[in-house]
């Protein structure tokens, strides 16, 4: 088992289908480059045949649109082959998306929505006899 995490590009959008149990899955094309550039300044490309399962994959399939940059945790990297259409062998890089967040500006933005804050109440003046105690909760647990 191969785990791999980095940034990835979207190479085209996001396609989902259901098995016959009826379970999602989404595939991704994803590409991330590696090594020294050359004289041009082009680096070379390194695509990745994805797959994300379940609800997650149901879900964010909307968002994944080609061009887009994300922050992805990959299992399960291997190998495959597959003929081409001359006859002869290819080989493809294949993984499963187990995490992933979407990156904007630089920084990772989780895919899971971040819960909502509960709002804070107005701060209320101290009684002049009040030794600052008053707004403590009864509820402290020591």
């Amino acid at each position: 088992m191969t785990i791999q995490t980095g940034l990835y590009t979207l190479g085209r959008d996001a396609e989902v289908r259901f098995t016959a149990k009826g379970d999602a899955v989404a595939s991704l094309s994803l590409a991330y480059n590696y090594g020294k550039r050359d004289a041009d300044g082009k680096q070379p490309t390194q695509w990745v045949d994805a797959s994300m399962w379940g609800k997650r994959a149901e879900s964010l399939t909307q968002y994944l649109l080609k061009g887009k940059e994300i922050w992805a945790v990959l299992d399960d990297v291997h190998i495959e082959t597959y003929k081409k259409k001359d006859g002869t062998e290819g080989f493809k890089l294949a993984a499963r998306v187990v995490d992933i967040k979407f990156v904007k500006n630089g920084t990772q933005q989780s895919a899971r929505p971040a819960p909502a804050a509960a709002p804070k109440a107005a701060p209320q003046k101290a009684h002049k006899d009040s030794h600052g105690f008053d707004d403590m909760d009864d509820d402290i647990p020591f």
